[in-house]
């Protein structure tokens, strides 16, 4: 991909500032862009094999707009000469909740978390009407050939057998669950702290259709390292109250293949994010005792 598409992009003509966003994991090329009239937007540029998927996102981030939450509102979709695919967003002011909630107090620390839930309950309400026959039954297979993979690789974690047979024994638990829009990433660093002091969303990219519960391992992952209260407010605000036991046996399931397979899944990026991985897969062992909990620790103290 090359900025050569920019120019093709209806009213690009009036762009006066055009800067690279580089921070995130996103295969998108990203761009901060200012009008001459001071409107702030977003522009993704992607590869030209995409197009199917990102046409997707574009129509899932306008159902989404209906919504009432500060958001990216979307513009325009298109492609350029050269093939790839463009997307144009308006821009979300803040600063990602990961940057700034140490520096919170404690109880609006867990009131963000409270608010975030009651957002991410928005969207998985968000009616989906694909049939999905056989989801279950695949994703079942898809976890038990990951943990194969992650038997595999040549990183692996001491005392993994817990987790192993954990999932093994659990892998029932993905049985006739209620499939709904991920926002796919909902966790701090995809989340904005906005100068009115609430909530934002960003980075709709890694979307898909799957089990509720699913959404929330990175809670565990990465919430939960930056602030628990906030991470504990999410979990609050999403159920109104304490999540139910039949959520934590399958979020313990999540939890506990995920912090395996993401070690392999990491290994392409370098040591430094392999040992990220394991360190935070060491932590979930230790938040749910070697998985002889369904609750993590940090969640009840």
């Amino acid at each position: 991909m090359t900025d050569a598409c920019i120019p093709e992009i209806p009213g690009a003509e009036n762009w006066r500032s055009i800067e690279p966003v580089l921070k995130g994991w996103s295969d998108d090329k990203k761009y901060y862009i200012e009008d001459h009239e001071g409107t702030k937007l977003l522009l993704r540029v992607s590869a030209v094999d995409t197009y199917e998927r990102k046409k997707a996102e574009f129509e899932l981030i306008q159902k989404f707009n209906t919504l009432d939450f500060p958001m990216s509102q979307a513009l325009r979709f298109g492609t350029c000469t050269g093939g790839e695919v463009y997307m144009l967003l308006t821009w979300v002011e803040g600063v990602t909740l990961e940057d700034c909630l140490a520096d919170l107090p404690v109880q609006e620390q867990y009131e963000l978390g409270v608010e975030a839930g009651g957002i991410l309950r928005k969207i998985h309400s968000i009616r989906q009407d694909k049939e999905l026959s056989g989801w279950e039954a695949a994703m079942q297979a898809k976890i038990l050939r990951r943990i194969r993979e992650y038997e595999d690789c040549p990183y692996r974690l001491e005392n993994d057998a817990v987790a192993i047979r954990y999932v093994q024994e659990n892998i029932g638990l993905i049985h006739n669950v209620e499939k709904v829009y991920h926002h796919g990433d909902f966790h701090a660093g995809n989340l904005l702290y906005t100068p009115e002091g609430g909530v934002g969303v960003i980075d709709f990219n890694r979307w898909d259709i799957a089990d509720y519960a699913e959404e929330f391992y990175k809670v565990q992952f990465f919430d939960r390292k930056v602030s628990i209260p906030f991470a504990k407010g999410k979990l609050d605000g999403y159920f109104v109250g304490p999540p139910p036991e039949p959520f934590w046996q399958r979020q313990a399931l999540y939890v506990a293949y995920s912090s395996l397979f993401s070690i392999k899944w990491s290994i392409p990026f370098g040591e430094a994010d392999i040992q990220g991985m394991m360190e935070i897969a060491r932590q979930a062992f230790r938040d749910y005792d070697d998985f002889r909990r369904l609750v993590p620790c940090w969640y009840t103290e």
